[in-house]
């Protein structure tokens, strides 16, 4: 299928059809590995694959295993981000930058010589700030990013609760982020409450679908399903800034030179992307490169734009 001009319209077939190119061009990943962080998503096939668009207009497509719930991960932060944005404004930005990260998401290098001010709000350290914050202004944070998701997305998803056991177990790197932070005064509830409302939000299941619906705020300049205004059209804009710039970790120039969408990554194998105005993507693809970001999700996502012409670009 010819690239097509970034103007163009699809319909709910040409979708479909566009959908099943971009399936049929990644195949079968043989490379990358699945997390090993989490014991639970360690033995999750690396060969599942799923691909859904959700557009503005109320279109929904997808293909394999769309319909297939997996952990979202850090996917979750960009809705808690949201929530936090929503009832604070520019308040944030006091406690978490808006810079890209040159080190892995878990990484403790730059903290301390920063004074336990993250680089940006989707590295583990930038998130954890953000659900302190989150904890403050709802008194449950993990249970406002569902209820947020459940919402927007029509329902279905629930907290894994086999795999927040597993993360809280294994989860010593996190932890030590956490004291790092709280040593210098940067949250402001107890490190073990953080951690276990952190670690609900990301053991959140979804599928490409319920994902994909669930973000179209994002598309929508701030909007809900229901009409209301979650998010000034401006934060949105800027939210999808961050997004673009820090959502891949360190990877983020080479996903934006080769994918060209807004877009944020979790070690369950998701890629939550935006198209402002049309819609938004979630590919799914267990098996992780060096910086933790799927290789079938990214290669969907990039032959998607490549073939459509729906870049920001």
């Amino acid at each position: 299928m010819a690239a097509r001009a970034r103007s163009a319209t699809l319909s709910t077939v040409e979708l479909s059809d566009v959908l099943a190119e971009v399936r049929e061009t990644v195949g079968t990943v043989t490379t990358g590995v699945v997390t090993s962080a989490i014991p639970a998503l360690a033995r999750i096939d690396p060969h599942r694959f799923g691909l859904a668009y959700a557009g503005v207009d109320g279109e929904l497509v997808g293909v394999g295993d769309w319909d297939t719930a997996f952990s979202v991960q850090s996917v979750s932060k960009v809705f808690s981000l949201a929530l936090v944005l929503a009832h604070d404004g520019e308040a944030l930005w006091t406690r978490v930058r808006r810079q890209p990260s040159v080190y892995r998401f878990n990484s403790l290098s730059e903290l301390d010589g920063d004074c336990g001010i993250p680089r940006n709000p989707f590295v583990n350290a930038g998130a954890l700030v953000v659900t302190d914050r989150l904890l403050g202004i709802t008194g449950d944070a993990k249970q406002a990013v569902l209820d947020l998701l459940l919402t927007e997305s029509g329902g279905g998803l629930y907290v894994d609760e086999a795999v927040a056991a597993d993360e809280q177990a294994h989860n010593h790197r996190n932890s030590a982020i956490a004291h790092l932070i709280a040593d210098h005064g940067n949250l402001h509830h107890p490190v073990e409450d953080v951690l276990d409302h952190y670690t609900g939000h990301c053991a959140i299941a979804a599928t490409c679908g319920q994902l994909a619906t669930a973000a179209l705020f994002l598309a929508r300049g701030g909007i809900r399903t229901n009409g209301e205004r979650l998010l000034s059209a401006a934060d949105t804009t800027r939210l999808n800034a961050i997004l673009l710039t820090c959502g891949t970790y360190e990877a983020a120039g080479d996903f934006a030179y080769s994918v060209g969408l807004p877009a944020k990554s979790g070690i369950g194998g998701a890629i939550l992307a935006v198209i402002p105005g049309r819609g938004i993507l979630c590919a799914w693809g267990p098996a992780l490169d060096a910086h933790g970001n799927s290789i079938a999700a990214t290669q969907a996502l990039s032959t998607f734009t490549s073939i459509t012409g729906w870049s920001i670009f």
